[in-house]
């Protein structure tokens, strides 16, 4: 759905500003969004929880997205905004999930706008910019503003009628809660439970969605599910572990979008969990996992922990594999194969040869290499675990390359 209206405005705002404005404050952005956050937060102590919970970073990226096509604009006012649309949209189909009225979120845009103003006047400062500039980039920014309303206002009116009962609202808000570390004692999580009928558990397991789920589908959940399809990310909350008769109830769900489970935890732990859930979903769209309507975390504990920091384990493998440095090419690539056989079998020569497909004697003659290239290190099980870690790092990764 376009916004013909507010659009040419801003168009028409932008064609007085010169395009040479848009590079000048493109660079401050990163920190641009970080002081909208502290800002709204201070004002809005209600989107805390949001800034500070499991879709943080997709509200960043949408604050992010929205302040880089406004610059884009700026530099050529032809540029799509069709991925900001969407974010904006979804912004105002979470406000009618939390029950928040859409003025709170308008509110917000309008404090970002004084605070990217505020910027704007200290870049002036800096680079001498005329007052009519300057006033004409706020005429642009609130007009713009004002098309950020209407994106999210759209989204609002549509999730509406959809929004569900009150108790839905509660459960969402509790939702929230738990995945921003609030306390299981503090007094809004016991007035939640109580308002949406739903028992504290001992223990939990988040479920990371990839996509939305239609309407007809989210209403097939188990009544003490507590979940949020409108998230940008949407997830899903299980009170207890992730049993037999909990993978059937979801299967109509798994069909319409495939489903990471986390691990099992208690229940103030309820972000790791969802957090480990979106870590594995990432190594499944990286291609180092393959894909599955099911994927359980339970079941990739060793390649969450080897690829939760794939650039700290190729410094670690470069670090220990320095002692191949001299060696080149393909003599490099089998001393590395031979090597990475060895520490994950420990078999003999005959063994590790049926493994690689050469001969034992060709394998023997590749270890007196290793060995005089190492040196004590492969005595070391401290180095040999670091070698494998990193060796079999290296191959997930690779994986998702091929």
């Amino acid at each position: 759905m376009s916004l013909p209206a507010q659009s040419s405005a801003v168009d028409d705002s932008m064609e007085h500003l010169p395009r040479e404005f848009a590079a000048i404050m493109r660079p401050e952005l990163p920190s641009l969004v970080h002081e909208i956050g502290v800002d709204v937060i201070r004002a809005f102590p209600e989107y805390a929880q949001l800034l500070n919970g499991p879709n943080a970073g997709s509200i960043r990226l949408g604050v992010e997205r929205s302040l880089t096509a406004f610059v884009d604009r700026i530099a050529d006012p032809t540029s799509s905004t069709a991925a900001r649309d969407e974010i904006l949209r979804t912004f105002g189909r979470v406000e009618a999930y939390e029950g928040r009225d859409i003025e709170t979120l308008q509110g917000a845009y309008r404090l970002g706008a004084r605070v990217a103003l505020r910027r704007a006047k200290s870049v002036g400062r800096r680079y001498d910019l005329s007052p009519t500039l300057l006033l004409t980039f706020a005429d642009t920014l609130f007009t713009y503003v004002d098309e950020l309303a209407a994106l999210s206002r759209e989204g609002y009116t549509e999730a509406l009628a959809r929004v569900g009962s009150a108790a839905d609202v509660h459960r969402r808000r509790l939702l929230h809660l738990l995945l921003a570390g609030t306390p299981l004692t503090h007094s809004t999580i016991g007035e939640l439970c109580e308002q949406g009928g739903w028992p504290l558990p001992g223990n939990v397991t988040l479920v990371a969605l990839r996509d939305p789920v239609p309407d007809h589908v989210a209403a097939g959940l188990a009544p003490d599910v507590l979940a949020d399809l409108g998230a940008p990310q949407p997830h899903l909350l299980l009170p207890g572990p992730f049993t037999a008769e909990r993978r059937a109830s979801l299967e109509v769900v798994a069909a319409a979008a495939p489903l990471v489970v986390g691990l099992t935890v208690p229940t103030a732990q309820a972000a790791d969990s969802l957090r480990w859930a979106r870590q594995l979903q990432q190594l499944i769209d990286d291609g180092a996992v393959p894909d599955a309507p099911y994927t359980d975390c339970a079941g990739h504990l060793l390649t969450l922990w080897l690829l939760s920091d794939p650039a700290l384990v190729s410094e670690l493998t470069t670090r220990e594999l320095a002692p191949l440095d001299k060696a080149t090419g393909t003599r490099r690539t089998r001393l590395v194969e031979t090597l990475h056989a060895w520490l994950t079998t420990r078999g003999t020569a005959e063994q590790i040869g049926d493994t690689l497909g050469v001969h034992a004697q060709t394998v023997r003659y590749r270890m007196r290499n290793l060995m005089s290239h190492f040196g004590v290190q492969l005595e070391d099980p401290t180095h040999r675990f670091a070698i494998e870690a990193g060796l079999r790092a290296l191959q997930l990764l690779g994986r998702g390359k091929e």
